[in-house]
């Protein structure tokens, strides 16, 4: 398969990534009028809002090492037409109980689109050329988490007439795209897009038992490397679930004004983008995966440690939101990339490996938003939680530093 075609599946795939963030934060950014009309508790509405992120803890793994079974194109075209189907449902939920399950639904969906697309671009490319791949489908998740408060709230929300008219329409545009996405897949000769001559075909995978499940899963488990990469893995999504949750109000907190302080937020997005477009590409020439995580984590500690402080100059908390903003950013499609070069792990299991990921780093998920919350409501101030996600990060760069890639 030529160069151009397989970058134009990574793109699709991409497109697949951005429509999972638009559903995804599409209940985020209509969170207020949900709550108006189901009449929610804000323990309910944390509940809903936590839904997809805690769905990846128990299905994570299993999703993972499936997609390794099943392959890329059958996974992300499931899911898509998985989370499509339950944005459709959604529109139409009358009580909290549905509402939360088919958001939970989204998220077993979703969790084919994040562990189909590494898949997908180890199976296209190889590890040394991976890094402009990935950063082609993170950039697309951006962009639909963007596109969810930017456009589904902001333009499309009024001419619609509201969250359930906008659920509906977008669940159907989804559900056009997954039979897009099957008809293209059958077309293309799957069979024969491995970059090396041992890549295996969508005819020629083994056969999905318990057996080969708990063997595969006890390979990635028992891999010293890919422990170091679960560290690293868990503090990408610390800081990315702490610091985009409670940025804004951190910065409130420092004296800026509401307005100003949501434009900052957007900056942050925008350098997430930024950092996924430039460290990925910048780590495959240099060859050195495990500094450039490093290199990024620590980012992430200095920019967060500009926020402890009060009061400072405003330029240095926004500049220290901007590093860590480009330190994610980097993180991102790193951590996705890097199974496919673990000994032991390689492309045949990276769906499991990134599996892994998730499975444990979804818990540091969680932790970083409620440890900031938490630690304020103990403390009176936002430093402490703050520098929980410093020191997580310095464990980051040591683990980072140790990796053998």
């Amino acid at each position: 398969m030529s160069r151009r075609r397989r970058y134009a599946l990574v793109g699709l795939g991409a497109i697949a990534y951005a429509s999972l963030t638009f559903v995804w934060f599409s209940l985020p950014a209509w969170l207020d009028a949900i709550v108006a009309d189901f009449g929610l508790t804000s323990t309910q509405a944390g509940v809903l809002t936590g839904a997809i992120p805690l769905t990846y803890v128990p299905v994570s793994l299993f999703s993972g090492v499936v997609t390794d079974y099943v392959g890329p194109y059958r996974a992300i075209g499931a899911g898509v037409t998985l989370f499509g189907g339950a944005q459709i449902g959604r529109a139409a939920a009358e009580t909290f109980p549905a509402l939360l399950a088919l958001t939970v639904v989204v998220g077993v969906g979703g969790t084919a689109i994040t562990f189909g697309l590494p898949k997908l671009v180890s199976e296209l490319f190889p590890p040394e050329r991976s890094g402009t791949p990935s950063s082609m489908y993170v950039v697309g998740s951006l962009a639909g988490t963007a596109a969810a408060f930017s456009i589904g709230r902001a333009v499309l929300g009024g001419p619609l007439g509201g969250w359930r008219p906008l659920f509906r329409y977008t669940g159907v545009a989804v559900l056009a795209y997954a039979l897009l996405w099957w008809v293209i897949v059958r077309q293309a000769p799957l069979d024969a897009i491995g970059h090396t001559a041992g890549a295996r075909g969508t005819d020629d995978r083994p056969t999905l038992s318990m057996a080969a499940l708990t063997q595969d899963l006890g390979r990635v488990f028992s891999n010293r490397p890919m422990r170091l990469l679960v560290v690293v893995g868990g503090v990408y999504l610390l800081v990315t679930h702490g610091l985009q949750n409670w940025l804004a109000t951190v910065l409130q907190s420092r004296g800026v004004g509401a307005a100003l302080a949501a434009s900052l937020v957007s900056g942050f997005v925008v350098a997430q983008a930024v950092g996924t477009l430039v460290v990925p590409a910048a780590s495959d020439r240099l060859g050195q995966r495990g500094s450039v995580l490093a290199g990024c984590a620590g980012l992430c500690s200095l920019g967060t440690a500009t926020l402890l402080f009060a009061p400072v100059p405003l330029a240095i908390p926004v500049g220290g939101a901007l590093a860590v903003g480009f330190g994610v950013g980097g993180l991102s499609p790193l951590v996705r990339m890097v199974p496919a070069e673990i000994d032991g792990v390689g492309p045949e299991l990276t769906g499991t490996a990134v599996g892994l990921v998730f499975a444990v780093g979804e818990v540091g998920g969680f932790l970083g938003p409620f440890l900031i919350g938490a630690l304020y409501d103990l403390t009176g101030t936002y430093a402490a939680g703050l520098a929980v996600v410093c020191l997580g990060c310095l464990s980051a760069v040591i683990a980072g530093r140790r990796l053998p890639v």
